[in-house]
């Protein structure tokens, strides 16, 4: 049985049961399956998966990103697709918060709703932009490393990888060592990810037996209106971009792509998943390590499609419900600063609401409103992750078709990649 479906039957299994404990009463605080279940097995063994899956992150990009780049041998085809790649982000994250906003205003969302909340809710800063410029340059590489800053290790990557090559006829046993820590990494990510099915079960279990669906029911609009979204821009528009601009197909795309977005659902973690995205990618999609080492870990700290669709939604819901008109202007001062968020907020923790107070704040609608949909984006979180994730894959995709540097042999292949057991 392939990985891909263990893990599909892991979810469902986790769905059943966690929403049995759920609405059985069972998790009762201090009670057996509270105490041993929820927050014992099931918490224990997420939490140790989720780990090793971020143990994994920051040694696989650095060692994955400095050979791709001594393999291209062309600086200026890095600065292509970095640039290529930087440009789709962005249009794609434009895209979606457009799209949801017409969407939450066509159905009306939060109109006549009087929902009250007892949850509060602080506005949190966000870095001025030029700080976040400033952060990319790393003044310790090894420290940016432990805390997991994303772009600061790309950029270190890529110096590192330029210097390299600049020196590769000197340096054949560092270019050997760092190629074959590469396929070290690899390998790892394939070990740890055979625990991915009882991970998997756990995490999902877990999460709907604390929250079930009493709370979703009662933002019922808000929460059918931000999930149908989410799946139209996965469903018509990134796969009209795959299709259209990459030349490649969707529906190849989506079966190779499912084991990548299980995992983005369960760990509702771009970051974490960057593992499992880059060998999907480079394994089961066909493309370049070069580019892919690059183009994936870069998404999953701007790119922000999930994310994005989540501010337009809540925004026109939240004005909604306290009877406020944002217009034409405010609509599209809202998709700007989500735009802008995407970047400017991006290393930091809780990003989501970070960037749903700047927009907030920016047209005028009360930070507090975000207490009322709390108590449902633990869920919807999930979904945003899987849609961040896809478009990750699908941008990295494009730009590989437009370098030459995806293999369509491999990406034809339907075997291409599979773990079994």
């Amino acid at each position: 049985m392939h990985l891909a479906t263990r893990v599909m039957i892991a979810l469902i299994l986790g769905i059943i049961v966690g929403l049995g404990i759920n609405f059985g009463d069972l998790n009762q605080e201090g009670g057996f399956i509270n105490q041993y279940l929820t927050t014992g097995l099931f918490y224990v063994v997420g939490t140790i998966f989720v780990n090793a899956l971020k143990m994994l992150v920051v040694p696989l990009v650095l060692f994955s990103l400095i050979p791709g780049i001594v393999g291209i041998g062309d600086l200026r085809m890095l600065g292509r697709v970095g640039g290529k790649s930087f440009i789709l982000y962005i249009f794609t994250t434009a895209i979606a918060i457009a799209t949801a906003i017409a969407f939450a205003v066509g159905f009306g969302i939060g109109e006549g709703l009087q929902i009250v909340s007892d949850v509060g809710f602080s506005g949190r800063e966000a870095p001025p932009v030029s700080q976040v410029f400033i952060d990319i340059v790393p003044s310790n590489p090894i420290a940016a490393m432990a805390e997991g800053d994303m772009l600061a290790i790309i950029f270190f990557s890529i110096l590192f990888g330029i210097s390299l090559l600049a020196v590769a006829k000197e340096s054949p046993l560092v270019i050997d060592f760092v190629e074959q820590m590469n396929g070290v990494m690899m390998k790892m990510v394939t070990i740890v990810m055979h625990l991915a099915p009882y991970a998997v079960f756990c995490l999902v279990a877990k999460a709907l037996a604390e929250l079930g669906l009493d709370l979703l029911l009662q933002l019922l609009g808000y929460s059918l209106v931000l999930a149908g979204v989410l799946v139209f821009h996965v469903l018509v528009t990134q796969m009209a971009l795959l299709k259209f601009i990459g030349g490649l197909s969707p529906i190849i795309f989506l079966k190779k792509l499912r084991t990548a977005q299980l995992f983005a659902f369960s760990t509702s973690s771009s970051g974490a998943t960057i593992p499992i995205t880059l060998r999907t990618t480079q394994e089961r999609l066909g493309v370049s390590q070069s580019v892919s080492a690059f183009t994936v870990p870069f998404g999953a700290t701007i790119n922000m499609d999930g994310t994005a669709m989540m501010q337009g939604v809540a925004t026109v819901f939240i004005a909604n419900i306290y009877g406020l008109e944002l217009g034409m202007s405010g609509y599209l001062t809202v998709i700007v600063m989500a735009v802008l968020a995407s970047i400017g907020a991006a290393a930091v923790p809780a990003v989501g609401l970070v960037m749903l107070t700047m927009v907030f704040s920016q047209v005028g609608l009360p930070v507090e409103g975000i207490g009322l949909i709390l108590g449902v984006d633990r869920l919807l979180d999930m979904l945003r992750t899987a849609v961040n994730v896809t478009g990750d894959a699908v941008v990295t995709s494009i730009v590989a078709k437009g370098e030459s540097k995806i293999d369509l042999d491999v990406f034809n292949d339907p075997e291409a990649g599979v773990i079994d057991d």
